[in-house]
């Protein structure tokens, strides 16, 4: 025990504030503890003086941190996770950079503020504060409290003469005017459960001045208020003045309490927030995102019309989170036509809040308000029978806008369910910042250039995972400029305008090791996308498994931005960048246009297909990534035996990987091992004339080096010998058919050039070819002709065949073709190829000899359609050909 004891009190001795008392007080606990076994008097006595010093240092700790420390405000009143990662000076500067918003610098939170900050001068805030033309059109200045309330405040006497700016003598009635804050007033609203002043209250944790003891907000003498909000990454400085926006009518510019009226501090807290926001005309915002800044509590959304939803669980959980005080609840309406909110009693893209929750008899209903100062309210079941809106044995007078509601009609009728958790859940809080320059827009498809951590723990455990976004001004120009450009034609709404700002979402991945991944596939968890600046993932890891977490966006507007990444925990948890699954990348860009998008592989186009050759030094695992711009657009990747070389056909054993089916916006092709060579990588779309830019991303151990492959014929003369077509003379009676002629198997023709040229040779079926049929010997019906394409020096038995169409000379065929099969091949969509030769102008006798296979039937109404082959010579150089003859045997 003694051991455990001098522990605790070497921690004390190495930390500060709020941790140095918990280990200071945890150390006496136990020397009194160890005094009491103690084995005699002495001994005893020892320890118990120890004890008694430990007290003495825990007494001195406890009055420096009540004195102001942040800590142990923070500790007392919010009951914040232990923050267990030192954050890197780089990551500091992050959060430094973004201290700026709208003209105003919210430094991160240091310490809490002196109350001699309070006193002196009045204070004036020079910040600007805007507003709607509606708010405009009853504004009258801004104005101290009591000015709006037509009182005068005697010098110096403020904090004696005018707390009932600050002390509610009834209820909480908190309302909304002309604002479009509805979210914030929500908030307010379901928060004040938490807010309200009293020894449980998190307000001293949040607004300054104010009594740390009683948490009763307290008047500045200056008219200078500081609020703590987290926002931006961390909890932040924000200063005020007293002033408020006063209205030339009875209307209101800022939120009041109906059963308070003189009450200031929530529309203090409100002025606070919208400074951060840019303004009392921000376009709005949901109340999940609005507590978070407001209190640090975790935001959670859920979309209440997915089928996803287990509405027992969901129940459940909420409710006993909800009467232990650990959750804040708030509920948003999707779009409603004007007839649907009269019906219902229920306003369009409008945030509620939640007062209360109840359950009886198996009847599960939430007391509701709609923060409008005359807003509607439910219609639906229940909503008049007031026996039903009773808790305990009392019946309850519902305020103005407030109403219950049965869970199942929430579940029917709102579009979202907003919890905050309250983050004393976990013990354990770790925060990862950076700035993400966004892919270009042929990468977006993937996850390839996405942030990526690695994420493991000891034990099994539920861990929530947090991504916020940070607030930008170019944010609020974006949402500003959409609703004024919208409001004449009446079609803006808030879902509009917020999904403009674009989404995000959380995948994890167990299959990778904790390394980066580059498609969404197969996630183990996939959040929704939510045009929110945060989103939840909460998970449950297991020991032993290194997981992936990807941030993942669509449609973010602006080229940067910076994010925080919140891991919450009860058990450790190592975190960390992960990884790239390989040590080397290249992106090469590409496109398909009119002339290269080629299609499939049962294409005729295939060969126009974008091409590159690929390098591999070394064997050993390669990947290749085909992302493109369009995500409705079907693609694929494959590497080829080709010897760098274009691909006009492929077959199986020509593929050494492949992407597997096309799939839409980005394929993967990867294997664990490749044999050390040069490729041909082909990227195509599954229909032909599919118009887009695209990014092939080629990984591996060794560095590689991919280059574009010319285009069919780029750089190269075209030589285009007459139509060949295989047809004698009319057969005899004897003949096997009546409409077939004899097939000449074999014609030639004599090349030549005045230079050394190099060329290759390209047969395909003439345009309009009608696919006639050919019998083979054993009568099987083909649907193109089948022959070989050959260049030969010299004729007979001594002849030398330098390049030929057989099998292997589409992809990979060596320019001495000794060692080819010379196999007869069926002229397909795509045709036929013979690889690289030289025409030498000192040699004779170099002979281009092209073979057809069996008979042919035709038709002759088909005007000539039928069977035709159509020869080219692709050269460097000027190329003489002579006239086809036919050749015996």
């Amino acid at each position: 025990m003694e051991a455990k004891a001098k522990e605790q009190e070497a921690l004390a001795s190495k930390t500060q504030g709020k941790e140095a008392l918990d280990h200071a007080t945890a150390a006496a606990e136990l020397y009194m503890k160890a005094a009491q076994g103690a084995s005699g008097p002495d001994e005893k006595s020892r320890l118990i003086k120890k004890c008694q010093s430990l007290l003495s240092k825990a007494e001195s700790l406890k009055k420096s941190c009540q004195a102001g420390g942040s800590v142990a405000t923070v500790e007392k009143r919010l009951k914040l996770p232990r923050p267990v990662r030192q954050i890197p000076k780089s990551e500091q500067a992050i959060l430094l950079r973004n201290s700026r918003l709208h003209g105003s610098i919210f430094l991160p939170w240091e310490s809490d503020p002196s109350p001699d900050e309070f006193t002196g001068n009045v204070f004036s805030d020079p910040s600007q504060f805007s507003l709607s033309d509606r708010q405009r059109s009853v504004f009258s200045g801004w104005k101290r409290p009591l000015e709006i309330l037509g009182r005068e405040a005697a010098p110096n006497s403020a904090g004696q003469n005018n707390d009932f700016l600050m002390e509610a003598q009834n209820d909480y009635d908190l309302v909304q005017d002309i604002t479009t804050d509805c979210s914030v007033v929500a908030s307010l609203c379901a928060s004040m459960r938490h807010l309200r002043p009293g020894p449980t209250s998190i307000l001293p944790a949040l607004m300054f001045p104010i009594d740390f003891e009683s948490g009763q907000p307290k008047i500045s003498d200056s008219g200078k208020y500081i609020f703590r909000m987290f926002f931006n990454g961390c909890f932040r400085k924000v200063v005020i003045d007293d002033r408020l926006p006063s209205s030339s009518t009875d209307r209101t510019l800022y939120v009041v309490d109906r059963q308070n009226p003189n009450l200031i501090w929530p529309a203090l807290m409100e002025k606070a927030y919208l400074k951060v926001r840019g303004g009392y005309d921000f376009p709005g915002s949901n109340s999940g995102t609005d507590l978070y800044a407001l209190t640090g509590w975790i935001p959670e959304q859920l979309f209440l019309q997915s089928d996803e939803v287990d509405w027992d669980r969901t129940w459940k959980r909420v409710k006993k989170a909800y009467d232990y005080g650990d959750v804040v609840v708030t509920l948003g309406t999707g779009r409603l036509s004007p007839d649907e909110e009269e019906t219902l009693g229920l306003a369009g893209e409008h945030d509620y809040a939640v007062l209360d929750m109840s359950e009886a008899s198996g009847s599960r209903r939430l007391l509701v308000k709609n923060p409008w100062c005359d807003g509607l309210t439910w219609k639906g079941a229940g909503s008049f029978d007031i026996s039903q809106q009773a808790t305990d044995d009392q019946p309850v007078k519902l305020k103005p806008g407030s109403f219950w509601i049965s869970f199942d009609d929430v579940a029917q009728n709102f579009e979202s369910l907003y919890l905050n958790w309250n983050p004393s859940l976990f013990t354990e809080r770790q925060d990862h910042h950076f700035t993400w320059q966004l892919p270009e827009a042929t990468m977006t498809g993937s996850f390839a250039h996405n942030p990526q951590y690695s994420m493991s723990t000891a034990a099994d455990d539920n861990v929530w995972i947090l991504l916020s976004r940070h607030f930008q001004n170019d944010e609020l120009d974006i949402m500003r400029k959409h609703r004024a450009a919208n409001d004449d034609a009446n079609i803006s709404s808030l879902a509009e305008v917020s999904s403009k700002l674009g989404f995000m979402s959380i995948y994890i991945f167990a299959n990778s090791g904790g390394k980066r991944v580059q498609l969404s596939t197969q996630p183990v968890f996939r959040g929704d996308f939510v045009d929110s600046p945060q989103t939840l993932a909460p998970f449950k890891v297991k020991r032993g498994v290194t997981y992936t977490v990807v941030v993942a966006t669509q449609e973010l507007p602006l080229p940067q931005y910076s994010f925080t990444l919140s891991f919450f925990s009860r058990a450790p948890l190592v975190v960390a960048p992960a990884e790239p699954a390989l040590r080397h990348y290249v992106d090469v860009k590409g496109s398909w246009t009119r002339r290269t998008a080629g299609g499939n592989a049962a294409s005729s186009s295939y060969l126009d297909n974008p091409q590159f050759g690929l390098v591999l030094p070394h064997a050993g695992p390669l990947s290749l990534l085909l992302s493109t711009v369009r995500d409705d657009l079907p693609v694929h990747v494959d590497l080829v035996w080709a010897g760098g070389r274009r691909v006009t056909a492929i077959g199986n054993r020509d593929l050494a990987i492949t992407s597997g089916d096309y799939r839409r916006g980005c394929a993967l092709a990867e294997a664990a091992s490749v044999d050390a060579g040069t490729y041909t990588v082909v990227c195509s779309t599954f229909e032909p004339g599919c118009l887009a830019d695209f990014t092939l991303r080629v990984g591996s151990n060794t560095p590689c080096a991919v280059t574009p492959v010319p285009a069919d014929a780029a750089g190269r003369l075209r030589t285009q010998l007459p139509d060949l077509l295989f047809r004698g003379p009319a057969l005899s009676s004897s003949s096997p058919s009546s409409d077939s002629e004899v097939v000449h198997k074999k014609k030639r023709v004599a090349i030549s050039a005045a230079r050394l040229t190099r060329a290759n040779v390209v047969v395909t079926l003439r345009d309009g070819c009608r696919g006639n049929t050919l019998r083979g010997g054993a009568s099987t019906p083909r649907s193109h002709p089948t022959v070989r394409a050959s260049v030969e020096y010299g004729t007979g038995p001594d002849k030398l065949v330098i390049a030929s169409t057989d099998s292997h000379d589409n992809n990979n065929s060596n320019n001495n073709n000794s060692n080819s099969t010379n196999e007869f091949r069926e002229v397909g969509a795509n045709g036929l190829r013979t690889g690289d030769f030289d025409i030498d102008p000192r040699g004779r006798g170099l002979w281009l000899v092209v073979e057809q296979l069996g008979l042919y039937n035709y038709n002759p109404t088909d005007g000539g359609g039928g069977g035709e082959l159509q020869v080219e010579i692709l050269s460097e150089g000027p190329v003489r050909v002579g006239t086809w003859e036919a050749v015996d045997g």
